[in-house]
């Protein structure tokens, strides 16, 4: 592990405006990769140890943790984040907690995968955030209690030892433990408030799932499918595309910039593994006078070649799913969608199965890892 920046210490008191204004952060090299705790990819803060003052589950909502300064419950300010009480110690003459206590939170993963990098953001806890932090891995199949991960038999792994962190800022670590995770688990030392967990690392599926799904979507993420690059990210991530289930507002999809010249947009995938391509579904959900007029799809197999066109240049309506069924299987290991002349797109589906070639290649990456 190593951390790409080091924020410490307590942030200075909120003083009016902008909440955001001295918020601490930086780049982070991992940030493009899928966040594993995606609610949308049906992860879960499935056991707290203590939740006080703010509900474990607000660690993964997707959207930046708001502040508001008037917000008061009966238990005191109402946080957007994770917040435990304070530690005391045992007794007037030890008022202080022993080195080894601390808070914890288990956290089921939407999507079983190898950990890159990971994000403990404190933003909005200036004076009450935790004064270090350390996360756990294991590996469980299956739909695990907390009582059966807890269990003295389970294996946990450090993948960020217990490092101090600064208050409203993202503290971000790289992991390279380089191992397959189902859950973790948070350590507050000794207490405090988190305001998102962010879990980024590559997507590996269970081989024996999708051999017995037979035809699924390839490029899904949950499936294992990634966006490798894309045109332009300027309303929303090209990455949105491929998350699960239909879009259910305007940007949940992938909407570009305006074009002001004579080119078009497009994204690039990874699919799960080299495959065999049957059906093609584009979705315009939601875009409505800024959806793409028309689209065009290209495949080929292996990470440089030439482009076979899958789909000719075809036009598409808003607010509209649109459903192809290709004449022959198209084999590939790569897609790529271009859109005319701008606009977006709000889901792909690419409906197929893995070559036995690629099917072998996942099984034997999948036992590598310890799967």
């Amino acid at each position: 592990m190593t951390a790409t920046a080091r924020f410490t210490g307590d942030a200075n008191p909120y003083g009016g405006g902008d909440p955001y204004a001295d918020y601490r952060t930086c780049d982070f090299p991992f940030t493009d990769l899928v966040d594993l705790a995606d609610r949308r990819l049906g992860a879960g803060v499935i056991a707290a140890n203590d939740e006080f003052f703010a509900e474990r589950e607000n660690l993964l909502r997707p959207e930046p943790a708001e502040f508001d300064p008037e917000r008061f419950g009966h238990k005191g300010k109402i946080m957007d984040g994770w917040e435990t009480r304070r530690r005391r110690g045992v007794s007037a003459d030890v008022p202080h907690p022993a080195d080894e206590d601390h808070d914890w939170a288990l956290v089921r993963l939407g999507v079983p995968g190898v950990v890159r990098g990971i994000v403990v953001d404190t933003a909005h806890f200036r004076g009450n955030y935790p004064q270090a932090v350390s996360v756990e891995a294991a590996c469980v199949p299956g739909s695990p209690s907390p009582g059966e991960l807890l269990a003295p038999g389970v294996t946990w792994t450090t993948l960020v030892p217990r490092t101090a962190v600064g208050g409203h800022a993202a503290n971000g670590f790289v992991v390279e433990a380089g191992l397959l995770v189902t859950h973790l688990r948070l350590n507050q030392h000794p207490d405090g408030g988190t305001a998102r967990l962010r879990v980024y690392g590559e997507v590996t599926p269970d081989p024996d799932w999708l051999a017995a799904l037979g035809t699924f979507d390839l490029v899904a993420l949950e499936n294992g499918g990634t966006v490798e690059d894309a045109s332009d990210r300027f309303y929303s991530p090209a990455t949105n595309t491929i998350q699960p289930g239909r879009s259910r507002k305007m940007d949940d999809g992938w909407e570009t910039r305006r074009r002001r010249d004579r080119g078009n947009d497009w994204i690039r995938y990874r699919l799960v593994e080299q495959s065999e391509i049957r059906a093609v579904e584009i979705d315009t959900a939601y875009l409505k006078g800024n959806s793409a007029g028309w689209a065009s799809l290209f495949a080929r197999d292996g990470g440089s070649g030439e482009w076979t066109e899958v789909l000719p240049r075809t036009r598409l309506q808003p607010d509209t799913d649109h459903r192809f069924v290709l004449p022959e299987a198209v084999l590939a290991t790569h897609v790529r969608i271009d859109i005319f002349p701008d606009g977006g797109i709000s889901r792909l589906r690419l409906f197929g199965s893995p070559t036995e070639q690629g099917a072998a290649r996942l099984a034997a990456r999948h036992r590598e890892l310890g799967g």
